[in-house]
């Protein structure tokens, strides 16, 4: 069983974890000064960045983990 595609998934894991916590909650940074959350935003800049970030890896968790039980 190779190793590095479990250190691999391991750190994808670790990535996708903290790429989740850096999303802000609620209406985003708006929310703090009281911005209504009924007001249709679009994500832009970091917050677009984390957002396709989070897709990206939590696809290469779900690869990484159809290929260590395929090679089990």
């Amino acid at each position: 069983m190779p190793t590095y595609l479990f250190v691999a998934q391991i750190l994808i894991a670790i990535a996708l974890i903290a790429a989740i916590l850096f999303q802000l909650r609620g209406g985003g940074i708006g929310g703090i000064f009281g911005q209504a959350d009924s007001v249709y935003r679009t994500r832009r800049g970091i917050e677009s960045t984390l957002f396709k970030l989070t897709i990206v890896l939590s696809i290469l968790l779900v690869i990484f983990a159809v290929l260590i039980v395929t090679q089990t």
